[in-house]
């Protein structure tokens, strides 16, 4: 073992002897609300990380957007090391609904090995463990092996509305060498992961009005034109049976998968057959001949997150529906964007059916970061040291993150370092994290910053 190794170990024998009082820490943080769609708590837990790490020798602060507040903290070691950005969130989503809890949502509860709260594992226990992680090196050795900027976000779980507008304002208090986020889940059989990109997404509503009011399906019907089916003809033209996308020209620019990406993909567990049957499927979505994580990672894709129409109560009501509307999202992969997207739906709307009305709603850039980026190797060292096997690749992510802040306007390596297990049920009731996981993404966020402390400053940048 080299010196190195054994300082790092030194980080991971603290981490341990202080297990117990981590535990209760986070549980303690969890505890305070922090639900950014309904302002709830979301000042009070700034403050309180800002305390937190001012209590770590950063100079932090919170700084105010059109909504609710970044919290923005740095140490700087020294100009000749790296300097590495750990973004998270703190804001969390609403816990509704509470009579599917097996407790409290804010009284955090251990049972079986794991935590229960909401924000445990999405995101407030993933960053809380680089904070401790830090407070761990810190303690062993009285500084830190690299530079830091810390970057916590309170809206997150509404969409990161303000996050590109604060990034281009304050770019230069955001210079760093590479950016790592701890948020999401561990592959499904525990094994680590490290993220290279996520997927943008590009919502909007179609709308259709046929009628002053709904009519007799019988007395009208053949006569008046039928709202609901006005939009699923419409539909039919956007995607296909096949399961393919068929906007015009929405495709087109799309990059296809690399060799290195399509060989990632290749080593990642799967078994197809479990998958269907844990969700009850008979079949996966088409094309048929596009493989599991080909769909994932290098497609988008066009889905139906609600239709709205005419009667839906108990028994029959023989009406004829004059307004219709659906909700809709395609998930983006490179180099698509939101802005391109609405262009080329717009026009397939008013090519198909002029007198539907589409609304653009929100949307979010993707994000990629080479896959033979000088990071990588040492953010995978650092996962192994910390987890003892490597850690499995994913080019990118289905889901969305506002990784393209980074990647796009910093351009700035990003990548994704999950804690969380595989069924941490974020977003839904008894989410929940795993202590065992939580020590490993302590000892995983020290063995990061040992690692980035031993490259050279400014090894990459992204063009």
């Amino acid at each position: 073992m080299s010196a190195s190794d054994d300082e790092l170990q030194k980080v991971f024998d603290h981490v341990d002897a202080n297990s117990e009082a981590f535990i209760a820490r986070v549980m303690d943080y969890v505890s305070h609300p922090s639900i950014s769609a309904h302002d709830i708590g979301i000042r009070e837990v700034a403050d309180l990380l800002v305390d937190m790490l001012k209590g770590l020798g950063m100079e932090a602060e919170t700084v105010a957007t059109k909504n609710h507040p970044m919290v923005l903290a740095r140490r700087d070691v020294s100009p000749d090391k790296p300097t590495i950005l750990l973004y998270g969130h703190y804001d969390v989503q609403p816990p509704d609904p509470l009579e599917l809890w097996d407790s409290p949502p804010f009284e955090p509860t251990i049972r079986n090995g794991r935590i229960y709260a909401r924000g445990i594992g999405d995101n407030k226990g993933q960053h809380f463990a680089q904070i401790l992680a830090i407070e761990s090196h810190l303690a062993v050795h009285g500084d830190l092996p690299c530079n830091i900027i810390f970057l916590l976000e309170g809206e997150e779980e509404i969409g990161s509305p303000h996050i590109a507008d604060f990034v281009r304002e304050h770019a230069d208090r955001l210079q760093a060498d590479l950016v790592v986020t701890s948020d999401g889940p561990l592959h499904e059989t525990g094994l680590p992961v490290v993220t290279f990109g996520v997927r943008g997404v590009a919502g909007f509503e179609l709308r259709a009005k046929t009628a002053g009011r709904d009519v007799h399906s019988g007395n009208f019907g053949g006569v008046v034109p039928n709202a609901a089916w006005k939009l699923v003809h419409l539909l039919s033209t956007m995607k296909n049976a096949a399961g393919e996308i068929t906007i015009e020209g929405l495709t087109e620019p799309v990059i296809p998968a690399t060799n290195s990406e399509r060989e990632a993909i290749s080593k990642i567990p799967l078994d197809v057959e479990e998958v269907k049957a844990e969700l009850g499927l008979a079949e996966l979505d088409g094309p048929r001949e596009r493989g599991y994580f080909d769909r994932l990672m290098f497609h988008p894709t066009l889905t139906i997150n609600g239709f709205h129409s005419g009667y839906d109560g108990p028994g029959m009501k023989t009406v004829l529906p004059c307004e219709a509307f659906v909700k809709c999202d395609i998930r983006l992969v490179e180099p698509l964007t939101p802005d391109y997207v609405f262009e080329k739906v717009a026009a397939h709307v008013e090519r198909h059916a002029p007198d539907v009305e589409f609304m653009p709603l929100n949307g979010m850039l993707p994000s990629k970061t080479p896959m033979d980026s000088p990071y990588a190797e040492a953010i995978s060292k650092a996962v192994k040291a910390a987890r003892g096997v490597e850690p499995l690749l994913y080019p990118t992510v289905g889901g969305s993150l506002p990784d393209y802040v980074f990647t796009k306007i910093l351009k700035k390596p990003a990548f994704v370092v999950p804690y969380a297990n595989a069924d941490e049920a974020n977003h839904a009731p008894n989410e929940n994290l795993e202590i065992e996981r939580f020590i490993d993404g302590i000892k995983t966020g020290a063995a990061l910053l040992t690692e980035i402390g031993r490259m050279s400053q400014g090894a990459s940048t992204l063009c």
